[in-house]
């Protein structure tokens, strides 16, 4: 098993991962609370819910409906109902189990239930294990935006069970690796060509590259929310193309397309954002481009979408500001930059290239 540390001072935490250690009795045997309430959804539990074998999960559940449009305050609400009736006080712990979503929507419920109570991560999809469970940023959706309600609260542990991904469809595989494909471009020159080395041994979850995928991806974003864990500066680079991706997320309707899929023809489109404010070679581009084909991700805009409606969207993104809208460009694979000097119309340009 291997173990990373999230380093934040009081509130540093661990992130285990290995195979088969959702099973492990011992693992989290030091949780003092009485409390602990699971928040899973149907599908995850009839999976995984199982090999938990540790029985402090099992007692309290709150099963929520699955998929991103539930990522809303209602599914909030169904969990502060539950801990309410359950007598469930501040010493209290949840546990996600599930995708990002699950995650989300339980660190958020846990970030204010109280004023803010304990919760564990134990992602079941690869994009929540290489992302969403790792950083503290809890929220829910609004029809207006996405993300646009929520909160840092960094969980207490985040467990990682690689088996757990021999059940995920392969479109949800992929998408995670858009993700997975983003560290190597904002922070890791070597690993994004390494993946492009090893595609063929990731996609057949071969353990090794699997578990290289995974603590990588952790590394580099435990490195950077170390640093800056309210997103006041470098974390900010994390949002690769999740400008662009959010607004297609919103305009295409929550689900249709999958949150690694948007945000994998985000950041291709800021590649080409970049290209015309000449800081990307054409050839970085192509290897960009390239890479994501290799992973079946989408590097065109999805059909009859409307490029000025997107525009309008991205305007609601958490980070415009003063009426600008703060974007990440890749300056070359492995280096990304934060700039809100970029003109309209080569936005509009780069989004109508990708149409």
């Amino acid at each position: 098993m291997k173990k990373i540390i999230v380093k934040l001072d009081k509130r540093s935490y661990p992130i285990y991962i290995g195979t088969n250690i959702i099973s492990d009795k011992n693992l989290l045997k030091n949780i003092n609370s009485k409390n602990i309430a699971l928040v899973t959804n149907k599908k995850v539990q009839s999976l995984h819910l199982s090999k938990i074998k540790n029985n402090i999960f099992k007692k309290n559940k709150i099963i929520l409906s699955d998929g991103e449009k539930y990522k809303n305050q209602e599914s909030v609400s169904k969990i502060y109902n539950y801990l309410l009736k359950n007598k469930f006080s501040r010493d209290s712990v949840l546990v996600a189990l599930g995708g990002g979503v699950i995650g989300d929507i339980t660190g958020y419920a846990a970030a204010t239930y109280q004023r803010g109570i304990d919760f564990i991560q134990i992602p079941t999809t690869l994009l929540s294990m290489v992302d969403s469970s790792v950083g503290g940023k809890t929220g829910i959706n609004h029809a207006l935006g996405k993300n646009m309600i929520g909160s840092f609260h960094q969980p207490k542990a985040v467990i990682i069970d690689v088996n757990i991904l021999k059940t995920l469809p392969k479109r949800q595989f992929n998408a995670g690796m858009a993700e997975v494909i983003k560290y190597g471009i904002i922070k890791d020159r070597a690993f994004f060509n390494w993946i492009a080395q090893n595609h063929i041994k990731i996609k057949s979850q071969d353990p090794n590259s699997i578990i290289k995928v995974i603590k990588k991806s952790c590394e580099i974003k435990a490195n950077i929310v170390s640093l800056d864990e309210k997103e006041v500066n470098i974390r900010v680079l994390l949002n690769l193309g999740h400008t662009f991706g959010h607004a297609i997320e919103n305009n295409l309707g929550y689900g249709k397309w999958l949150h690694g899929e948007a945000i994998a023809c985000g950041f291709l489109i800021a590649s080409a954002v970049a290209i015309q404010n000449k800081t990307l070679k054409i050839s970085e581009y192509e290897q960009i481009k390239n890479l994501l084909k290799l992973f079946n991700l989408p590097t065109k805009l999805p059909k009859n979408i409307n490029i000025n409606k997107l525009f309008k969207t991205m305007m609601l993104d958490k980070k415009v500001k003063n009426n600008e809208i703060l974007y990440i460009l890749p300056k070359n694979i492995g280096n990304a930059y934060i700039t809100s000097k970029i003109n309209k119309n080569i936005i509009l340009k780069a989004l109508k290239d990708h149409a």
